[in-house]
């Protein structure tokens, strides 16, 4: 049987499930989850490997409209969604308007990739309004094939696992056969502290912090971290810390907790908090925050 590899990359609207349906497709958590918009800031790859095939997922940020110069490359990071794909997965839910960010919707019938519309979120719904939903977005997508799915109940993602499997093209894998990301182990220490922090900050707070992995020494029975956490003013240095610290260590536990699962062993974490005035609008910055593109 020939080999099949290809770039099978996710876009849609912030909320839709991306995130949540990467992590199924690959059978781990590479992609922080939280309700919050924004909570995906980078492409991430998660790479599922067998003989005879290799597929390469891509989770992308939700589409938005910038806003500063991070979402700016945030949405470059999409852009190259629509440059590499083999396949191109295009995320709905069953309570967006159809309209939502049109010019992507236009730029996705105009591919020459297979396009999977993967309609999500169909527990909330029922047969009648799945099946209307259907009909619209088929007259949005006329090319696209169409397919309800759960992404968090993992309904019918075999059906689109088996459909993605046989749209791959035939090729020489991309990567070696025993990867599962392009990420570094750095990144999943920055994402998962950033997910501590919009889980457990609201309104502007989490949106302003970047994390930045200072230090990472890994031996055979701990993992010693220190990490940064940047914010744009020194009010919102006083709202991560919190009275006599109790925010900030909770976030720290909470992170260590998720990061010793991740690596299997004992985590000594450290975290400070830093001001960097507008790091979103400066390319510098930016660009020692991986944000490249």
């Amino acid at each position: 049987m020939p080999h099949k590899s290809g770039f099978v990359n996710i876009i849609g609207n912030p909320n839709v499930g991306k995130s949540t349906l990467m992590n199924a497709m690959v059978g781990e958590k590479l992609s922080i989850i939280t309700s919050k918009s924004q909570t995906t800031r980078h492409r991430i790859m998660g790479i599922v490997n067998n003989d005879d095939y290799q597929i390469v997922y891509s989770d992308t940020p939700g589409i938005l409209k910038p806003n500063y110069k991070l979402q700016e490359k945030m949405m470059r990071f999409v852009g190259t969604a629509f440059d590499d794909a083999d396949i191109m997965l295009y995320i709905t839910d069953v309570v967006e308007t159809f309209d939502k960010n049109q010019k992507y919707i236009d730029r996705l019938s105009q591919i020459d990739v297979p396009v999977l519309l993967l309609i999500n979120k169909i527990d909330l719904s029922n047969q009648e309004k799945l099946e209307a939903l259907v009909e619209i977005w088929s007259k949005f997508l006329p090319k696209a094939e169409i397919i309800p799915i759960s992404a968090l109940n993992k309904f019918n993602l075999e059906h689109v696992f088996k459909r993605i499997i046989e749209l791959l093209p035939e090729g020489p894998p991309y990567f070696p056969k025993d990867s599962f990301t392009d990420k570094t182990e750095r990144f999943f220490v920055s994402e998962i502290i950033r997910e501590k922090v919009l889980l457990n900050y609201s309104k502007e707070i989490p949106y302003s912090v970047e994390i930045e992995v200072e230090e990472f020494k890994n031996t055979d029975k701990l993992l010693r971290i220190r990490a940064n956490m940047h914010v744009i003013r020194p009010s919102q240095k006083g709202i991560i810390i919190g009275h006599k610290g109790q925010a900030l260590k909770k976030t720290g536990t909470d992170a260590r907790k998720d990061i010793e699962d991740f690596f299997g062993k004992k985590v000594f974490l450290e975290l400070y908090v830093k001001v960097s005035k507008d790091w979103r609008d400066k390319d510098r910055s930016l660009r020692s925050f991986g944000y490249n593109m």
